[in-house]
């Protein structure tokens, strides 16, 4: 039987396809003959009851100029598929909460989402990996800036995210003395309207941002870990940090074991665990990176794992 998986995805004419994973994903599912189609956020919809979308048949190459072919549009049912990645990048914002309810309507007419639309919605990336304290570095949830500066006072160096961001962007560090406090937490909280993390800053950061990939509950064996320019305290690739592969510490298995059983549950195929020295920071769960750099140097067939584990859910 042949494989009908659907991708959702932002425009594969502007993906950089050499570091693309949904690209890697993508030619993986290829290789084993199955049958590709194509759609953004605008092509889905809710017809009744009935999920269809705007499907494009889609061929993929390995190319860096050339990596892509789409057909004429077709407008069907979300259920003649087998299978649907969704790998729309954040921001997490409304458009895409619409998005998995209308996956999840999908996913009651027996189709595969990965990953499960619920989970997307219920599983922030930053709040998330709150759920395990044992791995993670002191910190605090709040939009409360008195909460958020005797955080800073106890700590004397801190990390200032927001909980909705990608690539880095909004990281601010806090360092003892910060005569720029007050204008940090006002510019992330919007004046105390937004709720943001604040985390104890983690001084391992300067060996690199590691990520880890979890497929069906299994880690690739080799990470990623994106070492920060000097003078930078963001080792994420899009904000200029150089990727290095090695293989995963002792420390790092440990954390797969704490967090992998949760994600089997909630249906999460494919995750990535942020960890920066002994501390796991984030779990992103919208759309992984880092499996081509990791592939490129080692033999780990990220995209042929996830494939594999999809066949074995569908069969």
């Amino acid at each position: 039987m042949t494989i009908s998986l659907g991708v959702i995805m932002d425009p594969i004419a502007t993906i950089t396809p050499k570091k693309d994973t949904t690209l890697v994903l993508l030619l993986a599912a290829q290789a084993r003959g199955w049958q590709l189609w194509y759609m953004e956020q605008c092509d889905l919809a809710l017809e009744g009851s009935v999920p269809v979308a705007r499907q494009r048949p889609l061929r993929v190459r390995d190319s860096l100029t050339d990596w892509f072919e789409l057909g004429e549009p077709v407008e069907r049912s979300l259920a003649e598929l087998d299978t649907v990645l969704m790998r729309k990048d954040p921001p997490f914002d409304s458009e895409y909460i619409y998005s998995t309810y209308l996956l999840e309507e999908a996913e009651q007419l027996g189709v595969l989402v990965v990953n499960r639309p619920a989970s997307l919605r219920d599983c922030n990336e930053k709040l998330f990996a709150t759920q395990f304290p044992q791995c993670t570095p002191p910190l605090l949830v709040s939009r409360d800036p008195a909460r958020l500066r005797a955080f800073y006072h106890r700590h004397r160096d801190v990390i200032f995210k927001p909980l909705d961001g990608m690539g880095g962007i909004g990281i601010f560090r806090a360092r003892d003395p910060e005569p720029n406090l007050s204008v940090i937490i006002e510019t992330l909280t919007g004046h105390g309207s937004t709720t943001i993390m604040a985390q104890r800053y983690i001084p391992e950061i300067v060996d690199g941002d590691k990520r880890i990939l979890v497929v069906d509950g299994e880690a690739v064996p080799h990470c990623l870990a994106r070492v920060p320019e000097v003078g930078e305290v963001r080792g994420n690739l899009a904000a200029g940090g150089n990727g290095i592969v090695r293989p995963l510490s002792e420390r790092d298995w440990w954390i797969v074991e704490q967090v992998t059983p949760t994600l089997r549950e909630r249906g999460l195929l494919f995750v990535g665990l942020d960890v920066i020295g002994d501390y796991l920071t984030e779990i992103n769960v919208t759309s992984p990176t880092c499996a081509r750099e990791i592939d490129r140097e080692r033999d780990t067939d990220i995209g042929g794992r996830l494939m594999a584990a999809i066949e074995r859910r569908l069969s």
